[in-house]
């Protein structure tokens, strides 16, 4: 087995590359405004080649109040106080469900389905839009103390997955929201000079959530008696993953919303591939791969621990926000190989006896081509909140008091809608300049792609 870093100490064929949202005005506006209910494409690359890591961080805050500083006047600054939101000057809240209405849509050498097709916070690991810092060897996120555990918190997110790419690489940012979203990011690649081998995987991810899972007897008490059925079936289980081709499974997160108050990991994860599926596709028992319980399969013991370790830990732990959770569990040094077809499956509770909501995001390699991908609309994929506490009521005031207190009313709408207006504009110039900069892009893209074409068709001459 070779090192992991040996590929560091030999040469290799290749051109190293990257696309961002730098201010290609040469300004410090460095993020990408994508308007709501809209895409934008943040990368289109020319292959053969690959993805080597992204990093992104980004912000969607909604306005509540008119603020003392025109929007149009602060068009070329970094966005400094919606970082640290001084009231007074700017009176905003980051939208809490942002990570979930916003999705991330890659699709490899011109395929009709996207390979991944993710909400943008989930692909990284931000479960129930709740950023909290964590180290693996394919993700990690890197938030703020004040940020951490925050529905809608800022954090900067990472993916080390490598992502090769024959033809083709399309990454774009999907915005469903009503709010738009200001997008830092870069994506590092390399191209190469010969086409990719005809059995390459290409990364896939896919996002499914039951809300709530199907479970028989949710008011019972986990691990009385009485939940210990006979489950030899896994039919009623929560499924990860259920695909179709050849590849490999390397792992998913988990984010959980425990309602009942005791313990949610007792079920056990079971995984069928090829011959374990029978023609009429009924599936044998027991499958290939059945393990002996939730935090087991996530490598944990005795419920599950707060640390985050290169392929398993805890991103989000209910000793953090309780009822909340994250796992993840990466098969970097023991993918799950299938050749046919795979079903990744948890039980939810033994015997599926809970009704939580559950959500994952799966990662996987296959060839092509890429299976459909289809998604659960905005309303479904939100997370499950707490209720917050009822706004207060303005006081009535009477005499010259009360008529003063209407003007200022009046006042304050009037201010509020022109600050709403030009906040308006702002975003469509925004908007129309993340346009052109992705068309940019794209462009410098093909350039670099022609160049070093050039360059090694040359050396292939002048060796000649």
């Amino acid at each position: 087995m070779p090192a992991p870093l040996d590929h560091l100490t030999r040469p290799k064929a290749a051109r190293s590359a990257r696309v961002s949202s730098w201010d290609q005005r040469g300004r410090n506006q460095d993020y990408w405004t994508t308007p709501a209910h809209s895409s934008r494409v943040l990368a289109d690359l020319e292959g053969p080649g690959q993805i080597t890591h992204i990093w992104m961080t980004q912000f969607c805050r909604r306005t509540l109040g008119p603020g003392l500083i025109d929007p149009l006047e602060a068009d070329t600054v970094a966005p400094v106080m919606e970082i640290h939101n001084a009231l007074g000057v700017n009176w905003e809240e980051p939208d809490p469900d942002y990570y979930r209405k916003v999705l991330i849509r890659i699709t490899w050498d011109d395929e009709e389905q996207p390979a991944v097709l993710v909400p943008l916070g989930d692909f990284f690991g931000v479960g129930h839009c709740m950023p909290n810092s964590y180290q693996s060897a394919l993700f990690t996120v890197s938030a703020k103390p004040e940020e951490s555990l925050v529905f809608g918190g800022s954090a900067a997110l990472n993916c080390w997955a490598p992502m090769p790419f024959d033809k083709r690489a399309k990454i774009e940012l999907v915005n469903e929201n009503d709010l738009p979203i200001q997008q830092y990011f870069y994506i590092d690649y390399e191209l190469h000079a010969e086409p990719l081998p005809e059995d390459t995987l290409y990364f896939h991810a896919r996002w499914s959530r039951n809300n709530p899972c199907n479970g028989w007897a949710p008011d019972i008490q986990t691990n009385s008696p009485e939940v210990n059925i006979v489950d030899d079936t896994g039919d009623d289980n929560y499924v990860v993953l259920d695909v179709e081709g050849r590849g490999h499974y390397v792992g998913c997160n988990l984010s959980v919303h425990h309602r009942q108050g005791s313990w949610w990991g007792e079920g056990n994860d079971m995984i069928w591939i090829d011959d374990d599926f029978r023609p009429d596709g009924t599936r044998v028992w027991p499958p290939s791969l059945h393990g002996t319980g939730t935090e087991d399969y996530f490598n944990h013991a005795w419920g599950m621990q707060k640390n985050a370790y290169l392929y398993h830990g805890a991103i989000l732990h209910e000793a953090d926000v309780p009822g909340y959770s994250v796992n993840y569990r990466f098969h970097v040094t023991d993918p799950v190989r299938f050749e046919e077809r795979i079903r990744v499956s948890i039980e939810h509770g033994h015997g599926n006896h809970l009704s939580d909501d559950w959500a994952s995001t799966a990662y996987w390699y296959q060839t092509l081509p890429s299976p459909p991908a289809s998604i659960p609309p905005l309303e479904e994929r939100l997370p499950v909140r707490p209720a917050a506490a009822p706004a207060p009521t303005p006081s009535p005031r009477s005499g010259t008091v009360a008529e003063e207190i209407a003007v200022m009313r009046e006042r304050y709408r009037e201010r509020f809608e022109r600050h709403l207006d030009h906040l308006a504009q702002r975003t469509a110039q925004r908007g129309e300049r993340s346009l052109a900069e992705s068309e940019a892009n794209t462009r410098q893209a093909a350039d670099l792609r022609r160049r070093y074409d050039g360059r090694r068709n040359e050396g292939s001459r002048n060796d000649g």
